[in-house]
């Protein structure tokens, strides 16, 4: 092997490297979210720096941001087809041919940033819900501190506090 030739890793090297589990890796591969660069001779998973990315990737969307694995595969897909059609504009010099695969991309980024916009409602809403638990735990120590017994009358949800203030400011 020379220098210029890619290192190929196997899948025990992988998951060190990754923090994923070689079982992971293989699931990844069988629902079709990873292809292994290459196969050794005695039939291992051997795989290179581009797999060590989309496996990153897979992990971070998975962990850090919470997405299912269909989310991740559509956004994988999406990325894929966007490097397809900007190699298939670069070939032809066709108007029509080049506004039909331009038509195309803005479907696949407008389904990204449908995916992404969800989750970042879905991510809104627990850190609304979090605001409200900390404020309820806050009131319940101001309380305490002010040398009253907590009430429970600031216990009512963010949408029937919303209810009772507009009846309150109807009085």
């Amino acid at each position: 092997m020379t220098d210029l030739a890619p290192r190929l890793l196997r899948i025990q090297e992988v998951a060190e490297d990754t923090g994923l589990t070689p079982r992971a890796i293989r699931y990844y591969e069988e629902v079709g979210l990873l292809a292994p660069a290459a196969r050794s001779e005695g039939a291992y998973r051997l795989y290179d720096a581009e797999d060590l990315d989309r496996l990153r990737f897979i992990r971070a969307l998975r962990d850090d941001a919470g997405y299912a694995l269909a989310d991740i595969r559509q956004l994988l897909e999406d990325e894929a087809s966007r490097e397809r059609n900007r190699d298939r504009f670069r070939s032809t010099q066709d108007p029509v041919e080049r506004r039909r695969i331009l038509t195309e991309a803005l479907e696949s980024v407008e389904r990204q940033v449908s995916t992404l916009r969800h989750k970042i409602d879905r991510l809104e809403t627990m850190v609304a819900e979090a605001d409200d638990r900390r404020a309820h735990l806050q009131s319940h120590l101001d309380d305490l501190d002010a040398g009253r017994e907590p009430t429970h009358d600031h216990l009512l949800r963010p949408r029937d506090r919303t209810a009772g203030s507009h009846g309150r400011g109807a009085r």
